[in-house]
């Protein structure tokens, strides 16, 4: 794969680690860094549940690659460094961006006391993924600043003060990974703190062909889920966000004409606002 010469580049370093960033399934939503990191690859240790190997392997035919389904954090980990000391450069490729819910920590932390050379390459999340696939933003002018990536307790527990109900409270744009499963329990804990009405949409597989968007609020949501045989690899969102008559009034003032910032003084007739 070739890219201009006028495009800065990072450089790639043999006998190091990168933990590469997968995105969201698509091939094509793959960063250039990413796409540059698998063309030199010699190993590429990949979750064959949820990355396309089939789609992704054009950019790195002559590397091995290693399918973790079927690992241990330990047996990953080996076959990471029995990589980096035969002096290749070597990808762990993590759906969605490997910073969530990756399990990174417990592989780095391994890695440094081999004394093996890491890096991360950032990829495009399932949610940003998942909100395209909905044409909605996660923030809304007055509606909500503020977007809450959580989970539920399955194996993993939850930390004490971050139960959904806590989150919940805060009214702000939640998306919730990994408990589709469990639909019927998300919507008793949500109900318990927000309204029945409150929007809510479930995306499956963002951005694969199979692709499947549910759209319906707190009272409709389970069902609508359980209908679309939704099961696995799924997020939900809920917020008001998700409504589409305040997305009709939600205004920002950045691009008021009546405000002036760095880049653009304010239109003629519209003097900025005085503040209090």
């Amino acid at each position: 794969m070739t890219f201009p010469n006028d495009i800065p580049m990072h450089p790639v370093r043999t006998g190091a680690v990168y933990f590469v960033g997968a995105g969201p399934g698509s091939p094509d939503l793959l960063t250039v860094r990413a796409a540059r990191v698998l063309a030199r690859a010699g190993r590429v240790v990949f979750a064959g549940s949820l990355v396309p190997k089939e789609a992704m392997v054009i950019l790195s035919p002559e590397a091995k690659w290693v399918d973790s389904a079927g690992m241990t954090r330990e047996e990953i980990v080996d076959s990471l460094v029995e990589g980096a000391n035969r002096g290749e450069v070597v990808v762990r490729l993590a759906s969605g961006d490997p910073a969530i819910f990756g399990a990174m920590a417990e592989m780095t932390t391994e890695l440094e006391k081999r004394g093996i050379a890491w890096e991360v390459v950032p990829g495009v999340s399932s949610v940003f993924a998942s909100a395209a696939a909905l044409g909605r933003d996660l923030t809304l002018p007055e509606v909500s600043q503020t977007v809450i990536l959580t989970r539920t307790a399955g194996r993993t527990p939850m930390p004490e003060g971050e139960e959904l109900e806590s989150l919940a409270r805060h009214k702000a744009t939640l998306v919730i990974f990994l408990s589709i499963d469990r639909i019927e329990e998300l919507v008793d804990r949500l109900t318990s703190v927000l309204p029945e009405n409150t929007p809510a949409a479930v995306v499956a597989r963002a951005s694969w062909p199979d692709e499947v968007l549910v759209q319906g609020d707190l009272s409709t949501i389970a069902l609508m889920v359980r209908a679309a045989k939704i099961y696995r690899q799924a997020l939900m969102i809920v917020g008001r966000v998700l409504d589409a008559r305040l997305r009709e009034t939600a205004r920002s003032r950045l691009y008021a004409a009546d405000f002036g910032h760095g880049f653009r003084d304010p239109k003629e007739g519209n003097p900025p606002p005085v503040d209090p």
